[in-house]
């Protein structure tokens, strides 16, 4: 029997390169199959790993019916064994069904990679679907790590340097480093960083930490008492 199964986990955890590792098994095995993205960091209709790994895919727009896109293969006369879908929280919730229907109908298996919730640690709209749909969620074992050292469970976005906590929900960007040059680079530049809950919370993130540390008015021990961007203090 088919089945639907989504991998989750924060950025910086694997998720691509497992997905690329999926497909290159599958396809060892003599089996045929479609790979899917949205919004990769390679650009269109790519799927990529910060490995150096990518390989053509077919780009997720708003518009696109996976349900359609297997079947008109199928209908060509092609194979369609399984689907490695990636970035798959970007999809929508429209998008999640069709491919839970591949799956029950076409007897197809389907793999999801994404991310389960965005800066604000709210649910993305096709992670949140998947949730629901999935035979299977797993969570990824490789750790992406915060940078105190922490398993990192939450993705934060950083603009020019500092953590926010308010602006639309997919904005295109990269992981950053612990270790980032202070510099952060242009203006309004775009990055994002793997936390744990308790600096993210915080709204600490590495360049945050970085400076309260240098500070001679902070002690060690209160580099985890800093609020969160927005928040106050008596």
């Amino acid at each position: 029997m088919a089945e639907l199964i989504f991998f989750a986990g924060t950025m910086d955890c694997g998720k691509s390169t497992l997905a690329l590792q999926v497909a290159h098994n599958h396809r060892a095995r003599g089996l045929q199959g479609m790979i899917f993205c949205r919004l990769d960091r390679a650009g269109e209709a790519r799927l990529s790993s910060r490995l150096g790994l990518s390989e053509p895919a077919i780009e997720v727009t708003d518009d696109l019916d996976p349900w359609e896109s297997v079947t008109a293969r199928m209908s060509a006369g092609a194979r369609v064994d399984f689907l490695v879908c990636d970035e798959a929280q970007f999809y929508t919730a429209h998008q999640v069904e069709q491919l839970a229907r591949i799956v029950d109908e076409l007897d197809v298996d389907v793999y999801a990679f994404g991310i389960t919730s965005d800066f604000r640690t709210e649910l993305f709209v096709g992670s949140r679907r998947l949730i629901e749909l999935a035979d299977e969620t797993r969570t990824l074992q490789v750790p992406a790590l915060c940078w105190c050292g922490r398993r990192a469970t939450h993705n934060a976005r950083v603009v020019d340097g500092v953590m926010v906590l308010e602006g639309e929900q997919v904005v295109v960007g990269d992981t950053s480093p612990a270790d980032a040059t202070e510099d952060p680079g242009t203006s309004g530049e775009v990055e994002y960083e793997v936390l744990c809950r308790r600096h993210h919370m915080r709204g600490m993130n590495s360049r945050a930490a970085r400076a309260a540390a240098l500070s001679a008015e902070v002690l060690p021990f209160e580099l985890d008492a800093h609020p969160a961007p927005g928040s106050e203090t008596d």
